[in-house]
């Protein structure tokens, strides 16, 4: 595997973590919809965000021209503190919040489809490569 497959075989591992990662942080909303939550969820949510924003600076530093910013994401996480915060919020700006969710989880997902492509192509040109060598 050359050097350029193993980064992007990489970034893609990184990536689909990452989106978990989104994924754990919608069911901290639905808790907070439902106020059904618990001190150790609030702990755990705080995780979810720190590991959110750490990666976020890992991400964009190694992938070009982001469909997400990074302003979009600090916001996010500015207006969700803690699942009681979001628990208090009224239905009009829960739905804000879970609409910015899903539109920057579309990104990353977007991204993520990117890498696959970029990965498909390294691989075809890789195995293309092979058969071109002469003995």
């Amino acid at each position: 595997m050359s050097s350029a497959n193993k980064r992007v075989a990489e970034m893609i591992e990184r990536m689909e973590h990452y989106v978990e990662c989104w994924k754990e942080f919608s069911h901290y909303v639905s808790l907070a919809r439902t106020k059904q939550f618990s001190p150790e969820d609030e702990d755990m949510f705080l995780d979810t965000k720190s590991v959110i924003t750490q990666e976020l600076e890992l991400i964009l530093n190694e992938v070009q021209g982001s469909a997400v910013s990074r302003e979009d994401v600090l916001a996010l996480m500015a207006e969700a503190p803690s699942i009681r915060a979001i628990s208090e919020l009224n239905e009009g700006s829960l739905r804000s919040l879970e609409n910015q969710w899903h539109k920057l989880y579309i990104g990353w997902q977007s991204m993520l489809g990117q890498l696959k492509v970029q990965q498909k192509q390294l691989e075809s040109h890789s195995l293309w490569s092979l058969f071109g060598r002469k003995k």
